[in-house]
């Protein structure tokens, strides 16, 4: 940065600016870490040569806080694929089944939003369409923030719920599905070739909340790109012009997520792990009847308290699924 023409490419400028950043937030975090490790260590030889006891339990619990933080940094410091430091796109999908599937879809989408703002995310609703009864049948958001999707992109896949069932009259158990799809929001300087003839644009009236200029015209832009048979789409603006150019962002996006997969996927095709980190398959289960329980199919990872899984804690599945994404890939090069 100190050499004189620095600034004569504005574009690498700005790439090594982001670098420099990403590198102060990873050390600036492990320095906060050995430095709160140990003032708290201080604190419990203290609060034993004083006989405090409360001081000393103070210290301990911290000292466990750090741990679990340390945890998630040595995890994190493994986030190396070429767009896992970037924002994500999260779509979610109800299945088939109608309102208790729209009921979980929406459920899911609150569980994201309260991940992300739990790690000072930030996050942006991009396309909702409502269910009939309740719920959701979709729902796009954007999460903003370093590593976004290197931690969302395990999340991509089928989720099953099972509970007794708030619409149904005779309080019978249910089974209800909702997938789940993470991707990466990419860079204006990475090109991604789109065919007029490859696309199909489609405008419609939004439907939700939004006021009475949005519900009055057809601002909504959903985008269908044929090869693939990929669909985005974007109401969360009154001017067409502008859900067209997002949802244009969000198809170049899944197009790089596309490639990023099909690479990942020749990665490892050797290992027998593939099978459980398979895009699509069902990756995890929530069970609220007749017993309590939420399992990671990948990983096996369990917990016995649904309600916090539900409200955002979900750092032990994410850091597990990881783990093994990683595991599975090592040794190759430019994967997810």
């Amino acid at each position: 940065m100190e050499v004189p023409a620095f600034w004569d490419d504005p574009e690498r400028a700005r790439e090594v600016m982001r670098e420099r950043t990403r590198i102060e937030n990873a050390l600036g975090g492990y320095r906060a870490l050995v430095r709160e490790m140990q003032d708290n260590r201080d604190l419990i030889e203290l609060g034993e040569a004083e006989d405090d006891a409360e001081v000393v339990g103070e210290a301990e619990a911290a000292l466990l806080e750090l741990g679990a933080r340390a945890a998630r940094m040595e995890t994190e410091s493994l986030l190396s694929g070429e767009a896992d430091s970037n924002d994500s796109f999260v779509e979610i999908h109800a299945g088939a089944g109608g309102t208790e599937s729209q009921d979980w879809a929406e459920m899911l989408a609150r569980m994201y939003t309260r991940w992300a703002e739990a790690h000072g995310y930030a996050v942006e609703l991009l396309e909702e369409s409502p269910g009939e009864e309740a719920g959701v049948k979709s729902v796009t958001m954007r999460v903003k923030g370093e590593n976004a999707y290197g931690w969302l992109k395990t999340e991509s896949g089928v989720h099953r719920l099972v509970r007794i069932s708030p619409f149904d009259a005779s309080s019978r158990r249910h089974t209800s599905f909702a997938s789940v799809w993470a991707y990466p929001v990419i860079e204006d300087d990475i090109e991604i070739e789109i065919e007029d003839k490859d696309i199909r644009i489609d405008t419609y009236r939004a439907s939700g909340a939004g006021g009475q200029h949005v519900n009055r015209t057809d601002s909504a832009v959903r985008i269908t790109h044929l090869p693939t048979n990929i669909v985005v789409q974007c109401q969360n603006d009154r001017s067409q012009h502008r859900n067209r150019a997002a949802a244009f962002t969000m198809l170049r996006a899944r197009l790089y997520e596309l490639e990023l997969q099909k690479r990942e996927a020749e990665a490892q095709a050797e290992h027998a792990a593939k099978s459980d980190i398979g895009w699509g398959h069902q990756i995890r289960s929530y069970v609220l009847q007749p017993y309590q329980m939420v399992k990671d199919l990948r990983t096996n990872i369990e917990k016995g308290n649904p309600q916090t899984v539900l409200d955002g804690d979900l750092d032990s599945f994410m850091s597990a699924a990881l783990a093994a994404r990683l595991g599975a890939g090592s040794g190759s090069s430019g994967a997810c």
